[in-house]
């Protein structure tokens, strides 16, 4: 089989499944190393393929949408690369980080954050000293659009924010209806 063929099947697979799979009960389906599945599940998103990496293996979204939760979260610097871990370790995606500013209104940035790769780049760039995290901005308060395919995982990430201590309270100066006003602001 060539590499063409195994990453079309690769995709059948992923698609078709609604539970995470695991990169080495792939490498075993397919007789080769957990090293060529992740560097085919590479080649993959290169060319498109929204491919999910979670701590049980890969998914795929399935044809219902995404499913997203905005959540007001205040944490430490220190604790930033935590909080993004815990999110997609168990299933989500941070798909923004956006403040609300009293004078500035909503300020966003798009982040997509999928796997601890991702994870460790984001923290690469902000530990470069060359840039600094959005929430300082509003003393530490800031958002994200977690996105997961489905209700008990968004419900499963949430939990775990709270049990940490990094979940905020909503003040009543704050916009209810968080994505219109990041969309059209």
């Amino acid at each position: 089989m060539t590499g063409e063929e195994r990453r079309k099947q690769l995709l059948q697979i992923l698609s078709d499944s609604k539970k995470p799979i695991s990169g080495t009960a792939l490498a075993k389906r397919f007789q080769v190393s957990r090293q060529v599945i992740v560097q085919d599940i590479a080649l993959l998103r290169a060319n498109g393929a929204e491919i999910f990496s979670a701590s049980r293996g890969y998914l795929m979204p399935q044809n219902n949408p995404e499913l997203t939760r905005i959540l007001k979260v205040l944490h430490s610097d220190a604790q930033t690369e935590e909080e993004l871990n815990l999110v997609v370790d168990m299933g989500g995606t941070v798909r923004d980080v956006f403040i609300y500013h009293k004078a500035y209104g909503v300020v966003r940035a798009e982040m997509n954050i999928r796997s601890r790769k991702d994870v460790r780049e984001f923290m690469e760039k902000i530990l470069s000293g060359k840039s600094s995290l959005l929430k300082n901005v509003t003393s530490g308060y800031h958002y994200h659009t977690i996105l997961a395919p489905d209700e008990q995982t968004l419900d499963l990430i949430q939990d775990n924010l709270l049990e940490r201590g990094m979940l905020a309270r909503l003040q009543d100066y704050e916009p209810v209806d968080f994505w219109n006003q990041t969309e059209s602001g």
